[in-house]
């Protein structure tokens, strides 16, 4: 049975491969639009089969139900492979060279025989494509640069990563006597958990200097672009940003467009079709005699002209947020400040690298109540595990702390106590009941099948010990996969035994994925910021996973560690 990612990829292939083969457009939307719904979708696709139930979800149409069935089923779709096999198969591969999207890369097919890269190549060092409508030999030696680099200028990169990039940018585009207003845009300012480009926008009436100081910032490795309006540079790194400067009764509407998403930004421009305007980058205009075209002093001001709130930009993925501004129900979103404590931290005694007392004075200067560590157990000897002698040690040396008075946050006794292959722990009942609090995680056998991987943390959710799930699905973002496991299942049995799911805040991991959080959210399922920090900075990692939080609809009611620490112990304690 193919699994709904693995089908959302299948539908996205078909609607390139529509797009090279120049297709309706309207009907290439349609299998974008359905990636989209799939990727986004927290029911289980098999119930939703099996019950009939697909055809009710919006914008999945009869087609789109019957082709999501049978992949569902077969694993393999015969329209899919016939399409697939009127194109050459090196073609995908040329795509995916920076600037040729599937239009350029049709003319290239049916003017000059392009099939992979290694023709490409031929004909750009010929200066065939230089010749080519809508080319250029600006065009062609920027292909011969993206065929060189292709490697490392494909891959997104962790959301941590681009925004080291991105921020100096904006503090030095803003202390620009030229620059009224710069914003982030993209899937940075979405929170996304990995960014393919970055997207800088400024309002201003003089763009050259602007445009000059960008593409001469250090660590440009290639200027790919550099106009009047719009620039484009890569780093070493293979990340790209692009600059846009418009004029500042623009600027809002700019923001709005290149923040997206795709899909947020469609319905936006519907919804402003049905209030008489077109809706653009540019501003509304009026395609209505009766209706004045509104401007907008601020991103609110846009909202506002389509009858509906400022929607934070983490919202903004398609998802249902225009119809829950519409209604009133969008959620108050936790924020960093909202934080109290943190739970799921390393010292010295497993694989940390600082100590207990100088993790405590770190949880302090964040002005946190506590501090819950929970260094690694026994079976996790590479991490340096505890077994039962140094746990129990390491609770005396807590208790001691604590009575001190040395710091006000008070530090809570814990274990990440890893998971065994058939689902029970690393340390016994009476071991883990001394602690304060228990996360339970999986570090082995990644390569369980899908039911087996289910059964073992579903039945660690069973131990009524266990307070929280760590790092639920083991992915590594850019390096590991997920391992096969059925999160809505594990949802389920989270709120059957009123056990937490952390969000793991390490920026490598933010697991569990975004995607989930309003389907556990609405089950009951209470979340976890955690930072697993291994050392004092780490400890910061916590405001990654309030971004992972926000964009997962969660608000601070839903979150244990924006509670109090009475209230804290109490649920601990339950």
């Amino acid at each position: 049975m193919m699994e709904k990612n693995d089908i959302a990829a299948v539908l996205d292939e078909i609607a390139t491969l529509m797009e090279l083969t120049g297709e309706n457009p309207f009907k290439i939307r349609a299998y974008s639009a359905g990636a989209r719904i799939l990727e986004n979708l927290t029911e289980d696709l098999g119930e939703l089969i099996d019950g009939g139930k697909l055809a009710d979800i919006p914008g999945l149409g009869e087609a789109l139900v019957e082709k999501i069935t049978t992949l569902r089923r077969d694993g393999v779709l015969p329209f899919h492979q016939k399409l697939k096999a009127s194109i050459p198969a090196g073609l995908l591969e040329v795509m995916q060279i920076p600037g040729l999207g599937p239009k350029k890369v049709r003319a290239l097919w049916t003017q000059l025989a392009v099939e992979d890269l290694a023709k490409l190549k031929e004909v750009c060092e010929s200066g065939a494509v230089a010749e080519l409508k809508g080319f250029g030999a600006k065009t062609q030696d920027k292909i011969l640069e993206g065929i060189k680099n292709r490697v490392a200028y494909g891959k997104r990169h962790r959301w941590y990563e681009a925004a080291a990039v991105a921020e100096p940018i904006l503090v030095g585009l803003r202390a620009l006597p030229q620059v009224a207003l710069a914003e982030s845009a993209g899937s940075l300012r979405r929170s996304r958990e990995t960014v393919g480009d970055l997207d800088f926008l400024v309002a201003s009436s003089e763009p050259k200097p602007v445009m000059d100081w960008f593409v001469a910032y250090p660590g440009v490795k290639e200027v790919t672009a550099h106009g009047e309006t719009k620039s484009s540079v890569r780093f070493e790194n293979g990340l790209q940003a692009d600059l846009r400067v418009v004029p500042a009764e623009q600027f809002y509407f700019a923001l709005h467009h290149f923040t997206g998403s795709k899909e947020h930004n469609v319905a936006m421009r519907h919804r402003a079709l049905g209030r008489g305007l077109s809706m653009s980058e540019w501003g509304f205009k009026s395609v209505d005699d009766k209706v004045v075209a509104p401007g907008a002093k601020s991103e609110e001001e846009v909202f506002r002209a389509l009858g509906l709130p400022w929607i934070p930009p983490e919202l903004r993925e398609g998802n249902g947020e225009i119809e829950a501004a519409e209604a009133g129900k969008l959620p108050r979103l936790v924020e960093f400040a909202d934080l109290r404590g943190v739970f799921h931290n390393h010292t010295t005694e497993s694989d940390g690298d600082h100590t207990l007392d100088q993790m405590a004075a770190a949880a302090e200067a964040h002005g946190w109540e506590y501090l819950g560590i929970s260094d690694h157990s026994k079976s996790s000897f590479q991490a340096r595990g505890l077994d039962e002698a140094r746990l129990a040690k390491q609770r005396e040396d807590i208790a001691k702390l604590n009575a001190s008075k040395k710091y006000r946050v008070r530090v809570l006794t814990g274990s990440e106590v890893d998971i065994l292959r058939d689902g029970t722990l690393d340390f016994t009942d009476d071991v883990l009941a001394s602690l304060d609090f228990v996360v339970a995680s999986v570090h082995a056998l990644f390569t369980l099948d899908r039911e087996a991987q289910t059964a073992r943390i579903i039945k660690a959710i069973e131990n009524e010990h266990v307070d929280m799930i760590g790092h639920l699905t083991g992915r590594l973002l850019n390096k590991r996969e997920p391992y096969d496991v059925d999160v809505a299942k594990v949802i389920d049995a989270a709120a059957a035994n009123d056990t937490i799911l952390e969000l793991n805040a390490n920026p490598w991991r933010l697991d569990l994925d975004w995607r989930w959080w309003r389907r556990a959210a609405e089950r009951g399922v209470l979340c976890s910021i955690n930072p697993d920090a291994h050392d004092v900075d780490q400890l910061a990692f916590a405001a990654h996973g309030v971004r992972i939080a926000r964009k997962g609809w969660l608000t601070p009611e839903q979150v244990l560690n924006t509670r109090p620490l009475p209230e804290v112990l109490r649920w601990l304690g339950r």
